[in-house]
């Protein structure tokens, strides 16, 4: 493959994934309506597990083998899938799946900070710092505490927990998993294997109530765990292997403008225009955290 077709395929795969992506969130508020959240999360997990294992019978991929892998496997499971999974559906009871989408671009943020807090990210400049404080600022407009609402605010208060996972599971997925000889259709196949299991300790918290037969939910049901989680979560795996941790995390500059487009034409969201100005304070903040450091000049 030459280099102009891989880097148009590259892109290409990125916009994919953040179609997919940024629609989980309209996904997950419809599963809502059929479903509870411990439900939502153990339905999306099973669900892109069986996607992703097809994928592996067809392509003749095996699982990985060995207990450190395994083990690495259930950590990253638990923070870039149980957990977030979960938070997102705790979450969106509460709040608009345009909103969550604007919350969850604070992802890349999250890297960078957890980057400073373990030394990766050494000689950060005064401009990548200042968009973390800028991103962070917007999170805070969006949130809006001075308003006193805070049934909303604690489910905006899980979706940025999620987010914050998320950005972990990322840079341990990076360091621990890829790279390491194994195929990432295997290492997504076997990760949302090992978060299914951990989800279904969870049942016990609200995974065992009635299921409600309404057909929309039911449908978005499949459409999250096919689509938006094996799919999806394979995709991030690429990413993250051919193009690093933090790249992957920069998909959340496109779900905002996904996730709050399906809000509003999908289930009607409201979208203020509060919202709004802390959408773009956020995805200002995140873009300035990216900036690349200057190529050094050549001696005169």
């Amino acid at each position: 493959m030459t280099d102009t077709a891989g880097r148009t395929w590259a892109v290409a795969r990125v916009g994919v994934l953040a179609l997919l992506w940024g629609s989980t969130f309209l996904w997950i508020k419809l599963a809502l309506t059929a479903l509870s959240p411990v439900q939502v999360t153990l339905a999306r997990c099973l669900l892109g597990t069986g996607t992703l294992l097809v994928l592996c019978l067809v392509t003749r991929r095996g699982l990985p083998r060995g207990r450190a892998v395994w083990g690495h496997l259930f950590v990253a499971a638990f923070w870039c899938n149980a957990l977030p999974f979960a938070m997102y559906s705790l979450g969106q009871r509460t709040v608009d799946s345009g909103l969550a989408g604007v919350l969850n671009a604070t992802t890349p943020l999250w890297s960078l900070l957890l980057g400073i807090a373990i030394g990766t990210e050494r000689g950060v400049r005064p401009v990548r710092l200042g968009g973390l404080l800028l991103g962070f600022g917007g999170v805070v407009l969006i949130l809006a505490p001075w308003q006193g609402t805070v049934r909303v605010g604690w489910g905006a208060f899980a979706i940025v927990v999620a987010a914050a996972s998320y950005a972990v599971g990322f840079a341990y997925m990076g360091r621990h998993l890829v790279g390491r000889g194994h195929p990432t259709l295997s290492l997504s196949t076997a990760q949302l294997m090992a978060a299914t299991a951990l989800t279904a300790l969870s049942l016990p918290a609200g995974g065992l109530a009635p299921v409600r037969l309404h057909p929309a939910g039911l449908a978005a049901v499949v459409v999250l765990g096919i689509c938006a989680t094996g799919i999806t979560f394979h995709l991030t795996y690429r990413v993250i292997a051919d193009e690093g941790a933090t790249n992957a995390a920069t998909v959340g500059y496109l779900l905002p403008v996904v996730s709050v487009a399906l809000g509003a034409l999908v289930l009607d969201e409201p979208f203020s225009l509060r919202v709004a100005a802390g959408m773009v304070v956020v995805l200002a903040g995140v873009g300035m955290t990216r900036r690349a450091k200057p190529a050094p000049r050549g001696l005169a």
